[in-house]
């Protein structure tokens, strides 16, 4: 997963400078989903999916991550809302800092292939498969 512009700013400031992000100290994160790449310059809402049904996902950081070393991977499974009536080409996740609007990603990624939503489907992430390294 790539960082935004924003969170290698605040990754920066925090080790060069000492400034805490605001969104350290909350006790969640959130794993939103878009139909394209919201890109190093996007905020969370930068083509984020609006499924029918869709809402971001709260990451407890305690306990929301298995630490590998150089790759952390989801700890437990990850279920979005089950999509109603209209659907989306899912392509790309992000971590973000906000349960709705325009707060910052941390972390964003393309999915290994386009996910079809449709009525009925539950987006899903088993335990394991997402994963986080810092490059």
């Amino acid at each position: 997963m790539a960082k935004s512009n924003a969170s290698a700013n605040d990754t920066l400031q925090m080790f060069l400078q000492g400034v805490d992000p605001s969104y350290r100290a909350g006790a969640n994160m959130y794993l939103a989903f878009y139909t394209a790449s919201p890109g190093v310059a996007g905020t969370a809402t930068t083509n984020e999916t609006s499924y029918t049904n869709y809402a971001r996902q709260p990451l407890v950081k305690a306990s929301a991550w298995t630490d590998g070393g150089v790759t952390f991977t989801n700890a437990g499974l990850i279920q979005f809302p089950q999509c109603g009536v209209t659907g989306a080409t899912l392509t790309d996740v992000a971590i973000v800092t906000t349960a709705s609007g325009a707060g910052e990603i941390i972390y964003f990624g393309t999915l290994n292939s386009p996910l079809s939503v449709a009525n009925l489907i539950q987006p899903q992430f088993a335990i394991a498969s997402l994963s986080a390294t810092e490059a």
